[in-house]
């Protein structure tokens, strides 16, 4: 077909139009075009009326650009603004004429159809059933349609549809520009059902692609998608009905015969009679099998059964599921979240995702933007599994029971024969040997700081393909710092050392999480400190109230320059700037090298800063270590003393001293390593960034940033050749935001399916949010739900409510009383921060920032692990 004919033609056959198409005719009607070249799938005739019809007509509309303007300024949850605008436009542009040559052309074309058939008229927009988008119910569909000057009405009507309020709300969450979304019109000759429903070729509450899902009633579809009746379920996998519901169906919606739809009552010898045989479903299910495999991807599909004939009239794909990470085999693989263990479980761009995979320690493969790490082997071989699930329970106690539940049904992991050693402790007692020497951690601290300190050094030597080539090797070094056998029994000793004192110290005193007090102000642990340090920073600010006024009006991140005109300015930027120097690489989503670094952004900090200037006293920083090495020394004693009274208790104080040593000596720098590889991460970055803007200034890239959009590999590619797809570019921001509209799960298998976890607690009250006990003691406090540090605005007792922690939100828990967080296990980096800060945690508690509301009290249970919402 001729490209520039059909951009500019008014009208075109569906049997004109494949999915290269949308821009012209909409995702709606693409999808139809190219269902209707797929053998032996039938689609009811019809045409499209082009996007091009619709900039015609827009363009006549009255004061649309400025109305547009006022769209887009709005926030999605200005419901009551946006009902009001939007409304206007649908009146503008129902109230705009059809163009008369327009209007001759459809009807010219109803006349070649059948001018007193019936026709669907259904809005076909550009961002609509795309991969990232389905847009599903955001525009309007009409039925029944029956006369020249019905279709033409509701042809205007669907272009309005396309600022119906939830319509414009979902771009504006989607970030979408109303303008480049634009409305096209399917007429299609109207298919009078016997039955019809919906078939999705995955499950779309599990995801697991090899189960597809039939809703079927009897009449037109309207009756099930509006809710009108409950649908028959039938449920197929491997060809095969594996479960099935009939229900009573009492109502249908018909055609009228001189158009519209009307309800109807369905004769009650039928009401519980199956919409479709077996034998019919699993004929639909093989032909969305056809239509699933020409699109690459599951399909939720609208169907009307005629005669014993199948036609589809829609198909777009289930945005909605996770994506399965890619591999070349037809085994059964089992993949575990990386964000979940990360603390970050944000979608990330391909750069951060490929240089993350670079210098990991692991195997990982990407889905949706998240990384996972395949399990299937370690699960697979009796001799890792226990001690494989023993780790996961104690990282993460949801990710464990999926994992046993997926065991638990022995058709989806071989057992194979052992081909790994055990992973992991598989006992309660320390692995390492020795007493605890805290110049093991000064030793690697200084290996760390070496090693750093030369890669900052010849990193500024290379440019251009020397520097990949030099970061490859940079990458080798990255891992042998990390994989260091001492650096490993270092991180190892800490750890173990608490889990012993927790499982010994319950066994023996019925003290649960007894390692928590003991390890108050751990020495060494560079995460605490950072928090700590930013308190000694707001002690320089404090004195200074022209600086606390300053601080309190900055916007944007030059403020530094700004600031030393000021009274106390200078002093306060220089405190400001060490601190920057010191943790300056650091921000929220670390493992991600494109977000922003604190250094770059230093205006992420001022919130938190300002919160400790009002919520502290001078010295805070220096009185709270005193105070947790104080209450940790005296916990220790109290311990020992009651061991004693046991018997063999000298032996049971003697072993429990010397794992107090331990862990007090070791469990600090649990927190180093990260902090080495965000430090090695922040030189990258500023390297590669440069790279980007010799690239932008040669105008090789639109902007630096683009380069975050390609993998490493890719941006190697770009700086030899000075050449760039910037279509890649923009597909891949697309990809991106839909990604970030994604949850990613725990536990996910090669079917698709998403494998949830449960705590299976009976020893709550009621209402209660069950999470992982991870920090002792018992709070109540205002909830503070945070999904952005930046927005702190804390007050004293508040309770941090919050998805995930990372290292840089560190800061904020100097100020805060207790830790509620949806992700986490025992010693992930807000666990092992609270517990050197002395607040009660409770971490992975599911939903949490949705269940609980900012500003509601509760009460956090951090040793026996529950939340409390108070009346």
């Amino acid at each position: 077909m001729d490209g520039d004919r059909s951009d500019r033609a008014p009208l075109l056959d569906l049997r004109e139009v494949d999915e290269t198409q949308v821009s012209v005719v909409g995702g709606k009607a693409a999808h139809l075009g190219a269902l209707s070249r797929i053998d032996g799938v039938r689609v009811p005739v019809g045409f499209c009326v082009t996007t091009a019809a619709f900039r015609r007509v827009m363009a006549q509309t009255p004061s649309i650009d400025d109305r547009l303007d006022q769209l887009s300024r709005l926030s999605p949850d200005d419901r009551e603004a946006i009902g009001t605008l939007s409304a206007k436009i649908r009146r503008s542009v129902e109230e705009t004429p059809v163009p008369s040559d327009l209007a001759a052309a459809i009807t010219g074309t109803l006349v070649r159809f059948g001018e007193q058939a019936a026709y669907a008229v259904r809005s076909s927009a550009t961002a609509e059933d795309t991969p990232t988008a389905s847009f599903a119910g955001q525009q309007d569909t009409y039925l029944n349609v029956v006369g020249s000057e019905a279709v033409l009405r509701h042809v205007s009507r669907c272009w309005a549809s396309l600022f119906t309020e939830r319509a414009v709300i979902y771009r504006l969450r989607n970030g979408i520009d109303h303008r480049t979304v634009q409305m096209a019109v399917v007429v299609q000759r109207m298919v009078l059902p016997d039955a019809s429903g919906i078939l999705f070729t995955a499950d779309p509450v599990t995801g697991n692609r090899k189960v597809a899902t039939v809703d079927a009633s009897f009449g037109l579809g309207e009756a099930l998608v509006s809710g009108l009746v409950n649908p028959d379920v039938f449920t197929v996998r491997d060809g095969e009905v594996v479960a099935s519901t009939v229900a009573a169906k009492e109502r249908a919606v018909a055609a009228l015969p001189g158009g519209g739809t009307r309800e109807v009552a369905i004769d009650p010898q039928r009401r519980e009679q199956p919409a479709l045989t077996q034998a019919q479903a699993l004929r639909l299910v093989r032909l969305g099998r056809r239509i699933e495999a020409h699109f690459g991807r599951p399909q939720d599909i609208e169907w009307c059964l005629v005669d014993d004939d199948f036609q589809i009239v829609q198909s777009r794909p289930i945005t909605t599921l996770f994506p399965v990470p890619p591999v070349a085999d037809q085994e059964n693989h089992v993949y575990l979240s990386v964000g979940h263990q990360q603390m970050m479980t944000d979608a990330m761009r391909p750069l951060g995702l490929s240089m993350w995979r670079l210098t990991a320690m692991a195997p990982m493969l990407e889905a949706g933007g998240r990384l996972f790490v395949d399990a299937t082997r370690l699960l697979a071989s009796p001799a890792s599994r226990a001690g494989f699930l023993k780790m996961a329970g104690r990282d993460d106690p949801l990710m464990r029971d999926a994992l046993e539940t997926l065991l638990d049904r022995r058709d989806f992991v071989a057992t194979m024969p052992d081909q790994a050693g055990p992973v992991g402790p598989t006992t309660g007692g320390p692995s390492t040997s020795g007493e605890a020497d805290p110049a093991i951690v000064t030793e690697l601290i200084e290996r760390s700081a070496a090693s750093v300190a030369a890669l900052r050094r010849d990193i500024a030597t290379v440019t251009g393909t020397a520097l990949f080539d030099f970061l490859h090797e940079a990458f080798q070094e990255h891992k042998r710092v990390l994989s260091d056998p001492l650096n490993m029994r270092a991180i190892m000793a800490g750890m173990e050392a608490t889990w012993w004192l927790n499982d010994r110290l319950h066994e023996w005193l019925g003290e649960k999480n007894a390692a928590d007090t003991l390890t108050l102000s751990a020495p060494g642990n560079v995460t605490s400190e950072m928090g700590l340090a930013l308190l000694d920073v707001a002690d320089v600010i404090r004195p200074h109230p022209e600086v606390v006024a300053f601080l309190h009006g900055v916007e944007d991140d030059d403020f530094l320059d700004e600031l030393p005109k000021v009274e106390g300015g200078a002093e306060a930027r220089a405190a400001i700037e060490a601190y920057l120097d010191r943790y300056g690489m650091r921000c929220v989503g670390e493992i991600d090298i494109t977000r922003p670094r604190w250094s770059e952004r230093p205006a992420t900090l001022v919130p938190v800063l300002l919160d400790n200037v009002r919520l502290f006293e001078p010295g805070a920083a220096r009185r709270r270590f005193e105070q947790g090495q104080q209450q940790a020394r005296q916990r220790a004693q109290e311990v020992l003393t009651r061991l004693r009274a046991l018997p063999d208790g000298q032996q049971k104080a003697d072993e429990t001293a010397r794992m107090i040593d331990r862990v007090r000596a070791f469990i600090g720098y649990r927190e180093y390593p990260k902090y080495d590889i965000v430090s090695r991460y922040f030189l990258y970055k500023q390297a590669l960034l440069a790279e980007a803007e010799r690239l932008a200034h040669a105008g090789v890239l639109a902007e630096p940033d683009d380069v975050f959009y390609l993998t490493f590999h890719e941006f190697h590619e770009v700086v030899r050749t000075h050449r760039v797809d910037a279509e890649l570019i923009r597909q891949r921001r697309d990809e991106f935001r839909a990604h970030q509209a994604l949850t990613p799960p725990r536990v996910l298998t090669s079917d698709g399916e998403v494998i949830t976890g449960a705590y299976r607690r009976d020893d709550l009250p009621a209402g209660a949010l069950a999470g992982v006990p991870v920090s002792a003691g018992t709070v109540e406090g205002r909830a503070r739900v945070l999904l952005d540090m930046a927005h702190s605005d804390l007050e004293a007792g508040d309770i941090l409510v919050t998805a995930h922690t990372d290292p840089s939100w560190t800061p904020l828990f100097v100020g805060i009383a207790g830790l509620v967080t949806e992700v986490g296990g025992l010693m992930t980096h807000g666990a092992v921060i609270a517990r050197e800060y002395g607040l009660p945690a409770v971490v992975s508690v599911l939903d949490a920032t949705r269940l609980i509301r900012d500003g509601q009290r509760i009460r956090v249970h951090g040793s026996a692990g529950y939340v409390e919402i108070l009346p």
